[in-house]
């Protein structure tokens, strides 16, 4: 096959940029913003919260690093809404972008009926895909490009028919930059949603994530750097779920139990959120040890939300500042009545954002045969090791040190070392160059870089690399993930 001429120039522009990642950031439902993170699974750290998934067997494939822990709040839908999901590659500043143009790949929502939307981990079986898109052949374009297009919006809607109730939505992203080298990134959330419906309708069958993927499939090891791509592309994953054709009568049980939200709602009393917290007004008083309780009770709140805060920011825990100083000044004042403008809603403007229409599925054959849904066990969380770990003691040691050229593309072995490399210097068992523990740590190859605390000496060098590629970088990030 006829390989493209600027394809490796892409394709280096790609493995020389860093961190240009992407995480789902906020959910909208028939146009309203929900919150910064609200009724999103996150993860728990923001300086990788948008990193790829690291394995497709890892128990975050379902609903992210650190998705199996549920949030307070729950979001409430209606049949037939439509979801709007936003994306961003800084996650507490959507203006920065979505995605970087190099990733470029599918895109696929999933629900999942569940007893408790805060509750359940999101693992296992259950899981049923509601829209996807692939390449688009008469635009030309992946729908991560159309993602960019729009602003990091993708929208979809909710079947009609479908059982009430509690549910995860699952967007997904599949970044195929690396995918012909064996790595698939696959950028996956959960939110946590209530489904107002009156119907019974479920999907005779589901799949279990992880578990309905596989590295060297057709679909994860497709080469987008061919000048005469494959197509059509072959979408991952189940086929996507058609009420008429799939449905099944709902669990009557839980359709008993289901009928009235009551999980995740926000307290009647708060004046305002970040992410899934919410700011409880402060009971009234009149005097000055009133004032001063308040005061103390009002910062304790402050701290809780700065504790609590996703990677999507604390602009409302900087709002509820303003109210917890105005509470100091009043009693140094020795106005004991208040607190000031009590019940005040403090939550600003919700920004009007242009949202895509939601667009049919371009669903491909679904070549994952679905397990029933009558499997109700959750796998054991393993990872995936066979196809990347066979190419990685597949590389030959060198006779002579020597002879070891340091990495300028991200890649270890067969005489190219990671020691001194922009990338990190660690060499990871799937022959990557970085520099965090999930290259540096277990399955470490010492002959081409340095292995456990070793990297911490050059550490911040590495990180001034680092920021400065992220400030000029150009076309799009190539990091291999260990």
């Amino acid at each position: 096959m006829k390989i493209s001429s600027i394809a490796p120039v892409l394709a280096l522009m790609a493995a020389q940029s860093v961190n240009a990642h992407t995480l789902f950031a906020e959910l909208y439902v028939d146009g309203q913003a929900q919150g910064d993170g609200t009724c999103i699974r996150m993860p728990s750290d923001p300086n990788t919260a948008t990193n790829p998934i690291p394995s497709l067997d890892s128990s975050d494939m379902a609903c992210g690093v650190d998705g199996t822990k549920g949030v307070a709040r729950v979001c409430s839908v209606d049949s037939g809404s439509t979801l709007s999901f936003e994306y961003r590659d800084w996650p507490d500043n959507p203006s920065v972008g979505s995605i970087d143009i190099s990733h470029k790949g599918p895109c696929a929502v999933y629900l999942k009926k569940v007893s408790s939307a805060i509750d359940d981990e999101g693992t296992g079986n259950g899981w049923f895909k509601i829209w996807d898109e692939g390449y688009d052949e008469s635009a030309g374009k992946w729908c991560t490009e159309k993602l960019i297009d729009n602003n990091g919006h993708l929208s979809v809607k909710v079947p009609e028919g479908l059982q009430g109730g509690y549910y995860l939505i699952r967007p997904e992203l599949l970044a195929l930059h690396n995918a012909d080298k064996g790595d698939p990134q696959f950028y996956a959330g959960c939110a946590q949603v209530w489904l107002k419906s009156d119907g019974t309708q479920l999907p005779q069958s589901t799949v279990s994530i992880p578990g309905y993927v596989d590295y060297n499939q057709p679909a994860t090891s497709f080469n987008i750097w061919n000048e005469k791509m494959a197509l059509p592309y072959p979408m991952p994953g189940p086929s996507v779920y058609t009420p008429s054709s799939s449905a099944k009568v709902g669990n009557q049980k839980l359709r008993v139990s289901q009928q009235k939200q009551t999980e995740g709602l926000a307290p009647s009393n708060s004046i305002i959120t970040n992410g899934n917290w919410n700011g409880i007004e402060l009971a009234r008083y009149n005097d000055q040890e009133g004032c001063w309780n308040a005061s103390t009770a009002c910062w304790a709140q402050s701290k809780e939300c700065y504790d609590t805060a996703p990677p999507t920011g604390h602009s409302g825990c900087k709002i509820w500042e303003g109210k917890c100083q105005d509470i100091n000044d009043q009693c140094s004042a020795s106005n004991y009545n208040g607190p000031p403008n009590y019940m005040k809603n403090l939550n600003p403007v919700v920004k009007q954002v242009k949202l895509p229409a939601a667009e049919a599925a371009q669903t491909g054959d679904g070549s994952y045969s679905p397990a029933s849904s009558a499997v109700a066990s959750k796998p054991a969380t393993t990872f995936k090791t066979s196809a990347l770990v066979a190419k990685a003691t597949a590389v030959a040691l060198p006779s002579n040190s020597n002879s070891l050229t340091v990495s300028t593309e991200g890649n270890c072995g067969n005489g190219v070392t990671c020691k001194g490399s922009s990338f990190g210097d660690c060499c990871s068992s799937h022959g990557y160059c970085g520099s965090s523990d999930q290259y540096c740590s277990a399955g470490c190859n010492s002959a081409f870089g340095t292995c456990g605390g070793q990297y911490k000496r050059d550490e911040h060098n590495h990180m001034h690399v680092h920021k400065h590629k992220r400030a000029v970088r150009v076309g799009g990030d190539a990091r291999m993930m260990p």
